[in-house]
């Protein structure tokens, strides 16, 4: 179905989408799949029918989301599609294409947050000390890799993306280019600046003589490690460190390091901004940390907590 018969106005809200959000290519994608879904529901069989997205009412949306449910559609894909329209539907109301906004009032449907898969402390220091022993090139590639995963919080694109230009500046600083082309800059804590700095020592060793490469960490051909080469090498280390593999990844990296952060009384926005969220409810799947903390400040400082220790 062409995008056309989505919406008379589905073009301006994708091109809205990038100018204003910078919304990657298989976002928008997404957006158009979801959309499309929803028109072939309204439609009905007269797949060829247009505009009839931008009439939709509030009840034609119910309709569709307790069709979802009645598929077996999972909460979350149904609160991925409910977003979509909502997206949509606001910028129909904010250009004056719509007097009214029908999801305004629907309700989200209500699914169970899971807890981010996180290692521990200790287990992450098993890591990085089986990864500081190896002083091959390689196993200093790793070290710094780890390190910097492990200290930003990069997710794994981040990382393996990263230019040689990225760790020449502010040698304090890093400066990431996440989600939408937008930089951010997180600070290097001194094992990940050492561990980047012996890497260095090594990093031509990765490339034909007389090759230059952009890549803070390339391959032995000059390009970028793979996202996949990481994980794998990943994996290994954590068996060599007697950890289970299938419990390590670089986005459990990613999740330990902000939970670590807030276990140390780091603050939620702080987080937000050095994990490149967009919005701070995305952070919030770290809440769980932050009750356990406030439980143990009341009960180690409350007046009447202390009051009834011993």
């Amino acid at each position: 179905m062409p995008s056309g018969q989505v919406s008379r106005y589905f073009d301006a809200f994708l091109e809205l989408l990038v100018a204003e959000r910078g919304v990657a290519a298989n976002t928008l994608v997404a957006y158009q799949r979801d959309l499309e879904d929803v028109t072939r529901f309204l439609a009905g069989r007269d797949t060829t029918a247009r505009a009839v997205l931008d009439t939709a009412t509030t009840e034609d949306l119910r309709r569709y989301l307790k069709h979802l449910d009645g598929q077996g559609m999972t909460a979350g894909t149904s609160a991925r599609r409910l977003s979509a329209l909502r997206q949509f539907f606001r910028f129909l109301y904010a250009d004056g294409l719509r007097e009214d906004d029908p999801t305004s009032i629907l309700e989200s449907p209500r699914q169970g947050r899971p807890l981010p898969k996180v290692i521990s402390e200790a287990d992450v220091a098993k890591l990085l000390d089986i990864a500081e022993k190896a002083r091959n090139p390689e196993g200093k590639r790793l070290c710094a890799m780890v390190e910097l995963c492990y200290a930003t919080g990069m997710r794994v694109s981040e990382l393996v993306g990263l230019p040689l230009a990225a760790v020449q500046r502010d040698p304090d600083v890093l400066i990431v280019r996440g989600k939408g082309n937008k930089e951010r800059m997180v600070p290097l804590s001194h094992p990940a600046r050492e561990a980047v700095r012996a890497y260095l020592g090594v990093r031509d060793d990765f490339m034909p003589e007389g090759t230059n490469s952009p890549h803070l960490f390339p391959s032995r051909g000059g390009k970028a490690l793979s996202r996949q080469r990481f994980f794998q090498l990943l994996k290994d280390l954590a068996l060599t460190a007697g950890l289970d593999p299938r419990k390590v990844s670089p986005h459990v990296l990613r999740h330990a390091f902000a939970t670590h952060l807030l276990h140390h009384d780091a603050d939620l926005r702080s987080v937000q901004q050095m994990l490149g969220h967009a919005d701070i409810s995305t952070t919030q799947i770290y809440t769980h940390v932050l009750d356990e903390r406030m439980r143990r400040l009341v009960a180690e400082h409350h007046p009447l907590a202390r009051s009834h220790v011993g």
